[in-house]
This record gives structure tokens, sequence and C-alpha cells, in this order.
């Protein structure tokens, strides 16, 4: 039986690394501040090309089993080569496979992405078909102890709400990490979910969103405190909360005490996966039972890791690797 199941997202993720783009500073543009261009109808050759296992229910899933946590992933892909490579790489790295619907009537995820060389940034062009039609199968979930929820696709109300209903019946603990499309189109549903769950990763964006639909009267100055959105994000159920911010670091709270950790100083080859490195190390920590401040340093011990590769899995670290690791993490009792 796996200890949690991972449900969301799986693709394959391909990686093209240039510096040719020409970043264009957008200021009116508030939603989208800087942007590349390229000269339309050219050809640009990439020195190399990388490619990985993606999504986010992948990610994590593989991140919790390298840190010797028994996970499954609850995904969706098509019956073709792409699907068979997904399942084969999550094989691979001992995640368990058994509850991957595959479907002969749709193609399996796939995302190109542009990797910027100078700001290590990137754009994703994605195309997700198979994960839209994701099926949430009550047999094949009832068996876990943890449920990990990641941005569902799809009828994701619908999913959430069945998701819900089984871990109220069988007693599985939640771990939330919801999507900002998820946020955008029904926040109501997210808060729901928020209000069950035991452990909720965010970025700071996200809970932004989320307190200030809950208080819309809040101040700018209050949406911006990190302490104030975990205090008001854990008022509302979950016993941990991680709130992450790109360079700025991280911050935890179990209701005792705020801890913020600062970026471990790794000059970063790509940032994509960081997020999901993060979750799957603060996640496996609280398995263990290990302390806020101890579930922090996992969290950005991996994250810092997995930004020197392409990719969101070939950073991704042992239990041994990451307790070598931990003591370069340095964390504040706020």
């Amino acid at each position: 039986m796996s200890k949690i199941i991972c449900i969301g997202s799986s693709s394959k993720d391909i990686f093209f690394p240039t510096a040719d783009g020409i970043i264009l500073d957008t200021p009116e543009d508030l939603k989208a501040q800087k942007k590349i261009a390229f000269e339309l109808g050219a050809k640009y050759q990439v020195e190399d090309r990388y490619e990985a296992l993606g999504g986010v229910a992948a990610n994590v899933a593989v991140g919790l089993s390298r840190l010797g946590i028994k996970s499954s992933c609850y995904s969706r892909v098509g019956k073709d080569a792409l699907g068979e490579w997904i399942i084969n790489e999550l094989k691979r790295e001992g995640v368990d496979t058994g509850s991957i619907q595959v479907d002969d009537a749709v193609k399996s995820d796939l995302s190109a992405i542009i990797v910027e060389c100078k700001t290590k940034d990137r754009t994703i062009f994605y195309n997700r078909d198979a994960n839209e039609k994701l099926e949430i199968i009550p047999k094949k979930l009832e068996v876990a102890e943890w449920f990990f929820i990641s941005a569902l696709n799809g009828e994701w109300e619908k999913h959430l709400d069945a998701l819900l209903e089984i871990a109220e019946k069988k007693n599985i603990r939640l771990a939330l990490n919801p999507g900002q499309h998820n946020l955008q189109s029904n926040a109501e549903k997210v808060i729901e979910a928020i209000k069950k769950s035991e452990v909720l990763i965010l970025n700071k964006d996200e809970a932004i969103e989320i307190i200030s639909h809950i208080q819309k009267d809040s101040a700018k100055d209050q949406l911006n405190d990190e302490k104030f959105l975990m205090k008001e994000l854990q008022n509302l159920g979950p016993k941990n909360v991680a709130l992450t911010d790109g360079s700025n670091g991280a911050w935890a709270y179990d209701g005792k005490q705020i801890i913020y950790a600062k970026i471990t100083g790794d000059i970063p080859l790509e940032t994509t996966g960081a997020g999901d490195a993060f979750t799957s190390a603060f996640l496996a920590a609280h398995l263990e039972n290990k302390s806020i401040a101890e579930s922090i340093k996992w969290g950005m011990a991996n994250s810092g890791n997995v930004i020197k590769f392409y990719g969101a899995i070939e950073g991704l670290l042992s239990e041994k690797e990451i307790s070598e690791k931990i003591s370069k993490i340095k964390i504040e009792v706020l």
C-alpha cells in the first residue's frame, strides 16, 4: 500500500536553452512586465536540449520516493510512446504506477520550455490533453494514508469534491498545493479543501489571492506580510503552512513558531521544478515527524539543489544527501 498518493499531472518536459531572445521591458502591462522576442519566421539552433519528467504530481511523487517515502502517482497518460516513457521513468524512480490511467483516446501531456540563458528564467509552452480527462476512481484511492492534491485540471471542482469525500470517509490525511488556475476560477472551492488539509504549501502570490478573497478589506501592507498571511492561512485549519517566494526564501508555521529560511545562494541553471522540490522534501519531513524547522530546511535544501539542473527531477536529493546539506540552510525564528 502506498503511504501517499500524489494526484494531478504528469508530462514530459523538453528544455531549449537559448541566449538569442531579446528581453523587452513592458511596465505598462502589469500582468506581463517582461517579455521575450524572437524574429518571426527565423530558425534558432540550440547547442543542446534536455528531456525530463514533469507535472506536479509526478515531480512530487519522485521527490518523496527518493527520500524514502512510499509514493504513488495518480495521473492520466495517452496510450502512446510518450505515455509509456512517463510510466517507465516513474517506475525507474520507485514510484508506484498502478493507479495511472492509460487512455487510447488522448495524447500524453507535453511541454516545450524556452530557457533564457542570461536571466535563467523560462517560458513554457504546454499541451495538456490526458490530464484534462483525469477520472477519480474511489477504489484506486481508498488504500492511501495520505493524499497529496496538486493542481487539478478538467472537471477539477467535481474531482476535488470526490477526493475530499474519500478522504473523510477513509480517514486519509491531506496535503494540498493548489494551482493558480484553481484559485482564479473558484477560490471558495480551494478554501474548502484548505480547511480539511493538514499541510498547505503555497507560493506568496497564491497566499495573497486566498487571503484577499476572504478579507477583502485587508490593507496592502498586511497582504505583503508573510507572517500575517501564514497566520491567517493556518487559522483556516491546516496544522502546518509553508510559503515560498522564489529568491526571497520561504516561511513555515505550525501554530507555534514562524520559521524563515534564506535561499542557499547557489547560482541557478534553471528554476523549473524548484517549487515541487521544496514541496516533496517539506512534506517528506512532515511525514517523518520532523519539526517545522527541520521540514523547511529539507525543502530549501532540495529546491536549492534542483535549480542546478535542467528539469524538476535530476537534482532531487536522497535522505542521506539531504541530511548532509541541511547544515548549510540558515533559518530564523520570527
